[in-house]
């Protein structure tokens, strides 16, 4: 609001009638404020002190427009010469309290409009105070190397401003905490002894010409203490003993300073390059529920050192420390962000309102209590401010008496009655909304089974202790708060003694414990989510044990949010990629991406949110996705040392159940690399290599970002054994030798193997080239006998080398999943069809072959059978699947969509099922013989 007046300079004198005309003159909202400058004559009151001129009250006023009163008094700030610098800056912040007070209690500006002034004002004196100080040291050559062109950026001193002052968010009476840091590497090591000492003095001087009392007062108390280490470090250290601290020794605490924390004076881009390099200490890569007690602990050593516990009142209540106060809001928002702002950059956010409507708009809280809490976190800084426009004391404490606490009151322009039950109702509620956070009551849980849980095995739940998850204190502090809850789950698994063990084994793999255990404590849901997993299948809670972290997505939101394909999986990918420089960062990064999709999966299938042919097509969409997003890095880092691709360039072909987009739960990847070099005979790079290396090279870098372990592990096992010659080929084929082999060379099980052959990564043009010859090549006519003698001749190769025949072995043997998909893609192939998946090939055949209706749907009711059991096998274990090693949980999920009511009865139906099967594809295609 644009705030002019006639009225330049108003005497008020002690006329209370002419003191109301002057402020109404002004647009003025409130009565109050007339009313307390002209009763305050001869008062403490502050605003009367800034508003006495020369024995009488002006009150003086140029515009209260709020970026034309800031950057008046930015500019005022730092033209001041080094001579006034001290009674300037001193009569500046009288000015700028001036503005703000008035525009504050006349309603003209916000609070974030109040706060933001005193924060600019507090830099750039900041700012103003430092360069000054450091320009004394460079004249006096007291600083090695140093010219005055380096005043500028105070000669590589950068000053962090933490709290308020960093989140913008600075009181009429603040500390301004700020840590002073500088860039070593401007100096050369002899002389680093030298520079810190010069810059211990700049910092000093600096803070002397802010916080020293002079006649006309101070600018801004001075507060150093929050740099590492603060008993034993000097004011000014260098930025990289201050990350050797903060990697080494940081605490919770530091990680939640530096959430508000910026660059506010002299070298400013090597502050903020140096926040940057923080970014891994304050924002953990995964979900930091542990941060909730640390955090707990802090606020009751606060109120314990400040004897804070005592209930709410409108008298003698601490506005920022005590219970529903400023600091419940502030550790509230600030503590969910570092739970979850390793994942979310968008929750890196430095003001408390701010915070709590990110958090809000994530999902973290929800939108009424953020906007409940905002409003009175308004409320209570207004309320400060209030408190310490009276005395200009750095106070935080309600008055204690009624007299003090009506004069408040009536400066907030409330009723003192209404004002009092405002403040109390206010603090009980921020309590309630907070408290809730930090230390919850028990869990919501059923009553628990004691006799079920006195049954579990004494022995196993009694070595847990010796596991690494538990060898901290604090881990077993943790775990024994949730130890009652778990035995619960436990105790009500259908088999509970198998539960236990199974869980046991999930524990005893944990690296470690705090995290996880402060995810389950915090989110009690999640195990019941763990208990079923390890209970349903061990081998993914025994992956859960080496991958604990992927529990983040389950918190993370979205995720039973619906699939978003390939495409979307691509570009949330590609996105989180492109972000990385390093290409190790971005192989690790990949691999726990696509754990967390894989992981979401699992358990959709498991918890029946999805059915095996969905689970196959996301395991699919996942796979692809992965592939086509790494490829462009791989080839971009390849490039960087041996030149762009020659030619057109390759594209990344998918075979097998990934080309068919069909996966399970343990499927590796068949990948063949084909390229068009366009008669380019070697790469253009600084180190150049022929055209056939380039690309054979480029494969296998494909293959080791895919499958090579990282920190983060291997992506996914690679097979490229379909290519063309098989082993005995080159990892990467040129389109006109491939078009060539298929054309004249290729045996029929590599025609049949092209069938399911899906382009998914590279040259867009080369790509659609290669489908289009590939709809060619299959739409040819076929000797049908030929084929016929092959495909038997194939289906006894692979009856010898897998004969198959065990109770749930339903991929291997005459009539099982694999004869099927052979006999499937034996009718694709002959046909014509350019079909890839099992489903349409299978019409496919069906078709050409002119089976029955009932011969139909029996073999694809076969299909369909075995290919859910061969997901579910594969997600509940990688070992072969039998009666005896299957638990009662397991069993029931293998069971939930087949229709059948025991093992047996599904034992008995895969071999029914099988015999038929294979006896159809005896009469259809051949019965299995060898050529030879």
């Amino acid at each position: 609001m644009s705030l002019s007046t006639n009225i330049n300079r108003v005497p008020i004198a002690h006329d209370r009638e002419r003191a109301r005309d002057a402020v109404s003159a002004l647009g003025l909202k409130t009565g109050a404020l007339a009313d307390l400058i002209a009763g305050a004559a001869g008062s403490s009151f502050y605003l009367s002190d800034l508003l006495r001129r020369d024995g009488d009250w002006l009150l003086e006023v140029v515009d209260l427009e709020t970026e034309k009163v800031r950057r008046t008094f930015l500019d005022e700030t730092t033209s001041l010469s080094d001579g006034d610098l001290a009674p300037g800056l001193r009569q500046l912040k009288r000015r700028v309290a001036l503005y703000a007070g008035l525009a504050d209690l006349g309603g003209v500006w916000a609070l974030e409009d109040v706060t933001g002034l005193l924060t600019d004002f507090a830099s750039a004196a900041t700012d103003r105070a430092l360069k000054a100080a450091v320009a004394n040291e460079i004249r006096r050559k007291k600083l090695p190397g140093q010219t005055d062109d380096d005043i500028e950026v105070a000669g590589g001193l950068s000053v962090l401003a933490m709290g308020k002052m960093g989140a913008g968010e600075l009181n009429y009476s603040s500390d301004i905490d700020l840590i002073c840091l500088y860039d070593e590497t401007r100096f050369d090591s002899d002389e680093y002894g030298e520079a810190r000492a010069s810059f211990v003095r700049s910092v000093r001087k600096m803070t002397a010409s802010l916080s020293e009392r002079t006649a006309d007062g101070y600018v801004f108390r001075t507060d150093l203490r929050l740099r590492p280490d603060a008993s034993v470090t000097p004011v000014a250290i260098s930025m990289e003993a201050a990350e050797r601290y903060y990697e080494a020794f940081g605490r919770t605490w530091e990680r939640a300073a530096f959430i508000k924390a910026s660059a506010a004076a002299g070298d400013l881009e090597a502050g903020k390059a140096f926040l940057e390099t923080l970014r891994p200490f304050v924002w953990r890569r995964h979900l930091d529920f542990a941060a909730i007690q640390d955090a707990h602990d802090m606020r009751l050593r606060i109120r314990d050192h400040k004897g804070l516990h005592k209930a709410a009142s409108h008298l003698s209540h601490d506005l920022k420390l005590g219970q529903g106060g400023i600091r419940e809001i502030e550790f509230f928002t600030q503590t969910r962000q570092l739970i979850a702002g390793g994942r979310d950059p968008d929750l890196r956010v430095r003001g408390t309102v701010e915070g709590l409507s990110v958090l809000a708009a994530k999902g973290w809280v929800s939108s009424d209590e953020a906007s409940q809490l905002a409003k009175d976190y308004r409320a209570l800084r207004e309320a400060e401010h209030r408190v310490q426009m009276i005395a200009d004391q750095q106070t935080h404490v309600l008055p204690n008496t009624e007299e003090e606490f009506t004069r408040l009151a009536y400066l907030a322009g409330q009723d003192p009655q209404d004002y009092a039950r405002a403040l109390e109702e206010m603090f009980q509620r921020v309590h309630q909304l907070t408290e809730g956070f930090f230390a919850p009551g028990s869990p919501v849980h059923a009553a628990p089974r004691r006799a079920q849980v006195s049954d579990l095995n004494a022995e196993i739940i009694e070595r847990w202790k010796g596991y690494p998850a538990l060898r901290s204190a604090r881990a077993v502090e943790i775990f024994k708060r949730m130890e009652p809850i778990l035995l619960d789950r436990l105790a009500a698994a259908a088999r509970p003694s198998e539960a236990l063990l199974n869980f046991d084994g999930f524990l005893a793999g944990l690296p470690s414990g705090v995290q996880l255990f402060s995810l389950f404590e915090a989110n009690p849901q999640l195990l019941d989510l763990v208990v079923d997993i390890v209970d349903t299948a061990p081998g993914l809670g025994q992956h859960l044990a080496r991958n604990a972290p992927v529990f983040d997505a389950v918190i993370g939101g979205g995720f039973f949010s619906d699939w978003p394909g390939a495409d979307g999986l691509t570009k949330a990918l590609t996105q989180e990629l492109a972000g990385l420089k390093d290409y190790e960062a971005r192989l690790d990064r990949a691999r726990v991406w696509a754990r967390e999709w894989h992981f979401r999966v699992g358990v959709h299938h498991l918890r029946g949110i999805i059915d095996a042919n969905t689970a196959g097509q996301q395991y699919a969409d996942l796979a692809t996705s992965a592939v086509r997003a790494l490829w462009p890095f791989v080839v971009e880092t390849f490039a960087a040392k041996h030149g762009p691709p020659p030619g057109r360039g390759a594209v990344v072909i998918a075979m097998g159940s990934l080309g068919a987009e069909r996966l399970n739960a343990a499927s590796d990847l068949d990948l063949i690399v084909v390229y068009d070099a366009q008669g380019v005979d070697t790469s253009q790079g600084r180190r150049p290599l022929a055209t056939r290396a380039y690309y054979a090279r480029l494969t296998q870098a494909l293959v080791t970002a895919i499958s090579a372990p990282t920190a983060e592990g291997r992506l996914y096992e690679v097979d490229m054994r379909l290519r063309p010659s098989g082993r005995q080929g080159p990892v990467a084929t040129g389109f006109s030798a491939f078009r060539t082999y298929q054309e004249t060379e290729a045996w029929t099980w590599e025609h049949l193997a092209l069938t399911r052959a899906r382009v998914i990564a590279g040259d867009e043009a080369l790509g659609e080239e290669i489908a289009g010859f590939r709809k060619e090549l299959l739409a040819k006519t076929r000797d049908r006998k030929g084929v016929f003698s092959d495909v038997a001749d194939m289906r006894a190769r692979l009856a010898a080398a897998k004969p198959g025949g065990a109770e749930f072995d339903i991929k291997s043997g005459p009539g099982r999943l694999q004869d099927i998909e052979l006999f499937a893609q034996t009718g694709a192939l002959l046909r014509g069809d350019g079909a890839r998946c099992l489903s349409d090939q299978l019409d496919a055949a069906i078709e050409d072959f002119e089976l029955s209706a009932n011969e139909g749907s029996t073999i694809k009711a076969a299909a369909d059978l075995f290919w859910t059991v061969q997901s579910a096998a594969r997600l509940i274990s990688k070992d072969p699947l039998t009666k005896e090693t299957t638990g009662a949980s397991a069993e029931a999920f293998l069971l939930r969509d087949l229709g059948v009511d025991s093992m047996e009865e599904l034992s008995a139906e895969i071999a029914k099922t099988a015999e038929y099967v294979a006896g159809l594809i005896d009469k259809t295609v051949g019965p299995a013989t060898s050529g030879g």
